[in-house]
């Protein structure tokens, strides 16, 4: 009885201690996030991946942003039309000011679209959200024109995805110029004050923020967003006070994390869909062997029988219930619902294992063959547990599957380089056909498209349909032909479709969060309860 006093004793001051440490930090104004990923720079066009443009968001702005449930809505641009067939207009946002006190024009606008095609070294490039544009013309300082060489419906989406930079500040800045804060002069929420890699990033608020005019002004003075992959670290983190809130809840954590009344739990169905991409380009793609170790004759992944039968091996309910612990949908799309273009006829491939054997014996794989699934080990949630539990199920079906797991920091590298030909990777997007523009078109660098398809997929009608969806303004024309597009590439199984991801925030109770579908975590969008 007096061990048991004693121990509800000392749980009760640590909770006192946390309460007192949360109300301090908000008498202060200052938030401390703990983020689930690695920044690899705070260059906002340079490498195009969530963790980063997550970061940049704090700083910077776009011309167009999304609110939290992935629809449209004005960012620099106050508003926008086609006023013919090929020409766009965007009416910019008078008296904002870059975090140095200069002028936001359109001049600005225009520096920003140019650049991104000068980054040649750029590892996930920009480019393919500025390639529709063949001239820019400026009416006025705050009146801009885009023209395109054919009708294109999905200018606006694109502009939500580059940043604005200071032409004064960020002309001729490589990226170590915005990580030591010196070309970082954005017109975003929050100022940069240090960026520590691998550590943290400060941030100090914007006073002069554009969206304080709309009673938007952030309330933290001072934000520390802490690099914290390792999810054990990160919750701890957490449950000790050593940050205010953290992002991508490990599954094993979020019942204790809900049920626990110091904390808040925030919860969304995001548009980030989880799956296998595999090499359909060459003749012989590394770490695919026969199970001695000896080259095949040729590429299995070439064979559609092959892909299918990868497919059929999966079991998504099982990875939903067990590894995903019932925080996950599986996925019969590339977006998931209700994401414009989302193909609702489309079904999560079933579980077959038997006929998963008899299409490997069909194709010439009677005793199967050996390849190697690689995949981050800090980048989704369960990430490495999930790459486990894919080798067991293909090893069921006579593919002898070793994993490889590394920082998602060196793990995109090495696939940007073609290291890869069984690979992870999640995607999230507010459009699919922007999905399969990113992720199943043909690789053609002119145009932007398959600026992430790792397996070379090719399928020209698929490229016909997404050409006519961009040219069609109307919404509902346009979406029947996403869906249509989605629903011919799927047949081929380009990708092995798993399972959408559920987005997830945990915070002190004092605090708030509105969840969001694109998973993102805006320091400015905490507010206190």
């Amino acid at each position: 009885m007096v061990v048991q006093r004693a121990r509800l004793i000392i749980i009760s001051l640590i909770c006192a201690a946390l309460s007192l440490a949360g109300s301090l930090s908000a008498a202060a104004a200052e938030l401390r996030i703990g983020l689930a990923a690695e920044v690899t720079t705070l260059d906002p066009q340079f490498l195009n991946i969530a963790p980063n443009n997550n970061a940049a968001w704090q700083i910077f702005d776009a011309l167009v942003n999304v609110d939290a449930n992935a629809r449209l809505v004005p960012g620099l641009a106050v508003s926008w039309r086609a006023i013919d067939p090929t020409t766009w207009e965007f009416k910019l946002r008078r008296g904002v000011k870059f975090q140095d006190g200069s002028d936001f024009t359109a001049e600005d606008v225009v520096f920003s679209l140019d650049r991104p095609a000068t980054l040649a070294a750029s590892p996930g490039p920009f480019t393919g959200f500025v390639k529709a544009i063949v001239a820019k013309k400026i009416i006025d300082p705050w009146t801009l024109q885009l023209k395109t060489a054919a009708p294109y419906a999905m200018l606006p989406y694109d502009l939500d995805s580059i940043f604005i930079l200071s032409k004064k500040a960020a002309t001729g800045a490589r990226a170590q110029d915005f990580d030591s804060g010196k070309a970082a002069i954005g017109t975003g929420p929050y100022k940069l004050v240090r960026f520590i890699r691998g550590d943290r990033i400060e941030l100090a608020r914007n006073d002069a923020y554009w969206g304080g005019q709309n009673g938007k002004l952030a309330p933290w003075d001072k934000v520390t967003l802490r690099i914290m992959p390792d999810d054990t670290a990160r919750v701890a983190a957490l449950l000790s006070g050593d940050v205010d809130a953290i992002e991508n809840i490990p599954t094993a954590d979020l019942t204790r994390l809900k049920a626990n009344p110091n904390f808040r739990l925030e919860q969304k169905v995001s548009w980030r869909t989880i799956f296998l991409v595999m090499d359909q380009y060459r003749d012989h793609p590394p770490h695919v062997t026969d199970k001695s170790g000896k080259p095949l004759a040729r590429n299995p992944f070439k064979d559609a029988r092959v892909r299918l039968a990868i497919s059929k091996a999966i079991n998504r309910k099982a990875i939903v219930e067990r590894v995903m612990e019932g925080f996950a949908t599986a996925a019969g799309n590339l977006v998931s619902p209700p994401v414009f273009g989302y193909a609702a006829a489309l079904k999560p491939e079933a579980y077959d294992p038997t006929g998963a054997r008899k299409l490997l014996a069909e194709a010439g794989y009677p005793d199967g063959f050996a390849l190697t699934l690689d995949a981050p080990n800090n980048r989704y949630v369960n990430d490495e547990r999930l790459a486990q539990v894919l080798a067991q199920m293909l090893a069921r079906v006579g593919i002898q599957t070793k994993v490889e797991t590394m920082p998602a920091s060196v793990y995109f590298a090495k696939a940007r380089a073609g290291e890869f030909s069984f690979a992870m990777l999640g995607w999230g997007s507010f459009s699919g056909d922007l999905a399969l523009r990113a992720l199943l078109a043909t690789p053609n660098a002119a145009k932007g498209y398959g600026a992430w398809n790792w397996g070379h997929y090719s399928n020209p009608k698929v490229d016909a349909l997404l050409e006519q969806d961009f040219a069609t303004l109307d919404n509902n024309k346009r979406e029947a032909l996403a869906r249509a597009a989605a629903t011919l590439a799927l047949k081929d199984v380009p990708v092995i479709l798993l399972y959408h991801q559920l987005a997830s925030w945990a915070m002190k109770k004092d605090i708030a969060y509105t969840p969001r579908t694109d998973e993102y975590t805006f320091a400015h969008d905490f507010r206190p309860r």
